[in-house]
Formats: C-alpha cells, sequence, structure tokens
C-alpha cells in the first residue's frame, strides 16, 4: 500500500504542478493584455465622456424647452386668434381681399375657387384657393406683393404665368389659407 499511496501522491503533486505553471500562464497573458489597455482604456474614457457631455447638453436643451413651452402655447394661441380668421367669415375675408388686391393692382379677378381641408383635431381648416388674374407684368407682380403685404394669412404654393388676349399675361395662383374652425 505504500506504493500505491506513493504514486498517488506524485500524480497529486504533478497536477498542482500543472495547476500552477497553467496559473502562471494565465498571469502572464492577463499581465500583457492590461499593459496594452491603458490606450484603449483611455480611449474608452474619452469616448464615454463625449457621450455623457452630448446627453447632458440634450437635458440641458429639453429643460430649456420646457420651460419655455407655455410662452410658446401662449404665443401660438395669439398667432392663432390674431392671423387667423373663423370659417364662418373667413370665405368672404378672402375673396374681399383678393378683390381688393387685384383692384389696387389693376388686375382682373376672373375665377376663385375653393377646396376646404380638415388638417384634423387642431381646430384648424385648411383652404386650398385657386384664383386667376389678368392685366400687365409690373400689375402681377404689385399683386403678389399686396399678397405678402395681406392681413390674411396665406401660403403660395404655385403660381403659372402665361398670355392671354391683348398682350396682357395671366397669372394662375394657388394659395393656402388656414381658418379657425
Amino acid at each position: 500500500m505504500s506504493i500505491r499511496i506513493r504514486g498517488w501522491k506524485h500524480a497529486v503533486r504533478w497536477t498542482i504542478v500543472v495547476v500552477l505553471v497553467l496559473d502562471l500562464a494565465l498571469i502572464f497573458i492577463n499581465w500583457r493584455s492590461s499593459a496594452a489597455n491603458p490606450q484603449t482604456q483611455e480611449q474608452e474614457r474619452k469616448r464615454l465622456e463625449r457621450q455623457y457631455s452630448l446627453f447632458r447638453a440634450d437635458v440641458e436643451r429639453a429643460t430649456a424647452i420646457r420651460s419655455e413651452l407655455a410662452k410658446v402655447q401662449g404665443d401660438s394661441a395669439d398667432f392663432f386668434a390674431k392671423e387667423l380668421r373663423e370659417t364662418s367669415s373667413g370665405y368672404s375675408s378672402v375673396v374681399g381681399d383678393l378683390g381688393e388686391i387685384s383692384r389696387r393692382s389693376g388686375l382682373r379677378a376672373t375665377a376663385v375657387t375653393f377646396r376646404q381641408r380638415d388638417v384634423g383635431a387642431r381646430g384648424v381648416v385648411e383652404v386650398v384657393v385657386a384664383a386667376t388674374v389678368e392685366g400687365d407684368y409690373p400689375s402681377l407682380v404689385s399683386f403678389i406683393h399686396g399678397l405678402e403685404r395681406s392681413d390674411n394669412f396665406y401660403v403660395l404654393d404655385s403660381l403659372q404665368l402665361a398670355s392671354s388676349t391683348g398682350g396682357s399675361l395671366k397669372l394662375n395662383l394657388q394659395l393656402r389659407t388656414y381658418f379657425r374652425s
């Protein structure tokens, strides 16, 4: 039995030696990877600092927006009340305004048509206005300038210029305006 015990002790010693050699190899590999790692760690730290500063700037902007939200809502309500006509009086206001602008410009308004579209739950109705006016070139320029200066809110989507009889020009306009519903 003593031979058996000696063989067992011998096997345990070799096993311990092999485990220690493997431990030393792993320690060496770990040491080598950590020696090359400081640059990578520095780059990672800088990347995280940049990301942190971007997130911090986003939070500051969001905080500023939140603090200004009441003012923006008030300005929006003022815009709706001052700039947009009510639907009940909007159509006649647009017809009268376009007629007055064309008269002041020395143009003949031949056709004005409307197409209404509900914008949704915003309490606003979009109205597409198609109009045709005729006259000379300076009068057409004056008409467009009058649209820009009008008390009504217009968005000029398109305009087409064509020649008409008698040397005058015909201007086909497509406008959008909005009414409060």
